[in-house]
């Protein structure tokens, strides 16, 4: 090395450390090193300083798990593997393969061994549009295989807001919480640090108040994830809410009971804040891409750009309604006299105050809302699932009532499906006379009460009375009262606002879900009743006629393995469902490869939703799930949609016939109900779509799936 290459050497040496060769030197000699051997090390280990590689910048990822014992009261911080983050991206992923690999069918879903995973994506906090979401991945202490109650499903729960992206700023992908805590604790994270701090004084609190709460003990800019009192009183159906800034808000990580997981751990919030940077591969295609994405398809979408901002969610009541599959009265009839006085259009025109949106998103479906009178409150929503839940389930078409009841469930910390499924099967348990309600004597009909329907939720959160059984879930609510054929659930896990029996591809995709009975891992209400497919190149789809919906030809079978798969990686990128009305995974392939660096195609984008898929599967297999488990109750498998459309205000079920058509606004005079005299053969459908899926005829992956897609 020349003396003019060792001066620019040694040159580069300060610049990179810090220190200059003199100062070097110095602390040689501090160190107890001789005169000349600090010379010669000065001379040959200096200069190679600036020869040492930098680590490699992480793209897309941040790079860093919490690794959080409670139990212990320790927080370590992880290097995230990248092997594991480019097969499984992140989120639902990258959770999955955590809980999959850690906890095991020996372990209580309510116990300290249990682990509990909140999960961001490689998409997650960027440019990318809806990308403000996180999960969180458990053991369900709600959904579990019918022959073993003590086991639980593998699920995953998401939400929006702005949490998620707070926890990537912080400088974190992911939060592994294991073991429980001696006392109330909150976890608090900020620019790249965590301790875990003492929360006796916020146990007891709702959300809205223990966010504020919190917020002032640490930075009234960070972002609150927590529990409320369901979660602490183990309620089965309590959730994750986040963003609870103002009374009523909130965004929720809803489903199987991840509240309660959280609660069993005595940890009742994280709290993130964070101004770190995602680093992003090729800033420019990225931007491309966004841009293509975000200002072009997704304000061409008549859902995305139209039906939802306009709208919200809400916008599906009278379209669900129409068709002849809004489940009513704890799903005994299809179509609800009444259902436009709880519809989007009638939200929009009485107790809407304003629209909002989560992170980076400009589809703004959310809704904030306030009522007056003697059900008064204010918040976010209602959205169509508890519109429905809290709604029809339940009789009830008093737009206040359902309000306030969601408003509820937000500062409660419960899951609105869950809880308004659960109480619509309360009510008919009680009309058939299985079971006394407050103020309802077994054998009369509680049906259409919106004051019990708001008690009723307040009873569930604290486990008051009849609210302890419906803490428990539907499924074990009816078995207990000797009736489990009324929970409308699908392995333990109650389904959602669409009648399968008018739907039966989605009717397949309740069945087949590995977290239960779900809309969301397979959304096939976009193309039986919609008529939007997912954005890959479509197949011949007919226009959404009745005899579509309710055909089970094979092609709606291929359909459904689609939307499985490509649901599934959107999951783990984590990127918000709805997007898919307007992007495919060629949109999705191409972000992620411009985030991350790593070269992905749509195909491959299906194979790690179906590699994902796959696991979850094996891992309910392992929890003693069966084919047996793959059922839809039995109504929806046994008994025909009936010719009937319910009325609260009438009392009773009305016929609509050409001689006396019933009017059910705004679709006027209705002279037979759309899907009456349908079922769905459930049994006739599974042997298909297991050939379909590479499993045996039991309903398990085989070895040469599992070798095609790298599984244990």
């Amino acid at each position: 090395m020349s003396k003019e290459e060792k001066k620019e050497k040694t040159k580069e040496a300060s610049e990179k450390t810090g220190i200059t060769r003199r100062e070097f030197l110095q602390m040689a000699a501090a160190a107890g090193v001789g005169a000349a051997a600090g010379a010669v090390i000065g001379r040959e280990v200096f200069p190679k300083i600036v020869e040492v590689t930098p680590p490699p910048v992480i793209t897309g990822w941040m790079g860093k798990i919490l690794d959080v014992d409670l139990t212990a009261g320790t927080v370590t911080i992880k290097d995230l593997d990248m092997d594991m983050a480019k097969d499984y991206l992140g989120g639902r992923g990258l959770g999955v393969r955590i809980i999959y690999d850690e906890v095991g069918p020996d372990v209580d879903p309510l116990s300290p061994e249990n682990i509990l995973v909140f999960a961001t994506g490689p998409l997650t906090g960027t440019d990318t549009p809806a990308s403000g979401r996180f999960c969180i991945v458990s053991k369900s202490p709600l959904a579990h295989p019918k022959d073993h109650p003590e086991h639980g499903a593998i699920f995953d729960a998401h939400s929006g807001g702005e949490w998620g992206p707070e926890l990537k700023f912080a400088g974190f992908d992911a939060i592994i919480l294991r073991g429980k805590a001696a006392s109330p604790k909150y976890l608090w994270i900020h620019e790249g640090v965590a301790e875990l701090r003492d929360a006796s004084a916020h146990w007891g609190k709702n959300t809205v108040e223990t966010t504020a709460d919190i917020r002032a003990e640490t930075d009234l800019r960070a972002k609150v994830a927590c529990i409320g009192p369901a979660g602490e009183n183990l309620v089965r159906t309590a959730c994750v809410i986040n963003d609870a800034n103002v009374p009523g808000f909130g965004r929720a990580a809803g489903r199987d009971g991840g509240g309660a997981v959280m609660g069993s751990k005595n940890l009742k919030a994280i709290v993130v804040r964070g101004t770190k940077k995602i680093e992003i591969a090729d800033p420019g295609v990225f931007a491309d891409v966004v841009r293509e994405t975000r200002d072009e398809a997704i304000p061409a979408g008549p859902v995305t750009g139209v039906g939802l901002p306009t709208y919200g969610t809400s916008v599906l009541v009278n379209i669900i309604n129409g068709a002849g599959m809004f489940p009513t009265c704890n799903f005994k009839w299809g179509m609800f006299k009444e259902a436009n006085d709880i519809s989007g259009e009638t939200i929009a025109a009485t107790i809407l105050t304003r629209t909002k949106g989560c992170y980076n998103c400009n589809m703004r479906c959310a809704r904030v809302s306030a009522t007056t009178g003697v059900f008064a409150g204010e918040g976010e929503g209602p959205e169509y699932e508890t519109v429905w839940s809290l709604g029809a389930q339940c009789g009830v078409h008093d737009l206040a009532a359902v309000s306030l009841a969601h408003y509820l469930t937000n500062e409660l910390g419960l899951d609105g499906i869950s809880a308004g499924n659960t109480i619509g099967c309360a009510m008919e348990l009680c009309k058939e006379g299985h079971l006394d309600l407050p103020g309802y004597a077994a054998g009369t009909n509680p049906f259409g009460d919106g004051a019990l329907l708001v008690d009723l939720i307040e009873k569930t959160a604290s486990r008051e009375g009849v609210g302890d059984d419906l803490a428990e879930g539907s499924k074990r609510l009816a078995t207990k009262y000797g009736a489990p054929e009324l929970s409308m659930s699908v392995k333990g896990l109650e389904i959602p606002a669409y009648d399968p029996r008018g739907a039966k591809a989605h009717g397949l995709a309740y069945a087949t879900s590995n977290r239960g009975g779900c809309h969301l891992r397979a959304y096939l209400i976009a193309a039986e009743v919609i008529g939007n497919y997912v954005g890959l190149t479509p197949p011949a789809i007919p226009a959404p006629t009745v005899e579509y919906r309710t055909a089970t030809d094979t092609d709606k079978t291929g359909l459904l393995l689609v939307f499985q798969n490509l649901t599934t990686a959107i999951d783990a990128l984590d990127v918000c469902l709805f997007s898919v009305f307007s992007l495919g995974a060629a949109h999705y392939a191409k972000l992620l490869s411009a985030a991350t660096g790593i070269t992905y195609t749509d195909a491959d984008i299906l194979k790690i939703g179906e590699r994902i898929w796959n696991l979850e599967r094996l891992y309910n297999n392992r929890e003693g799930f069966t084919k047996d488990d793959d059922r839809l109750p039995p109504r929806l498998e046994t008994e025909p949609m009936p010719n009937e459309i319910w009325s609260t205000e009438a009392g009773e079920a009305l016929v609509p016939s050409g001689a006396n058509p019933v009017d059910v606004p705004p679709h006027g005079p209705i002279t037979s109900e759309p899907t009456a005299g349908n079922i769905v053969p459930i049994s006739d459908m599974l042997p298909l779509y297991y050939s379909q899926r590479g499993w045996t005829e039991e309903g398990v992956p085989t070895q040469a799936k599992l070798a095609e897609l790298g599984l244990p």
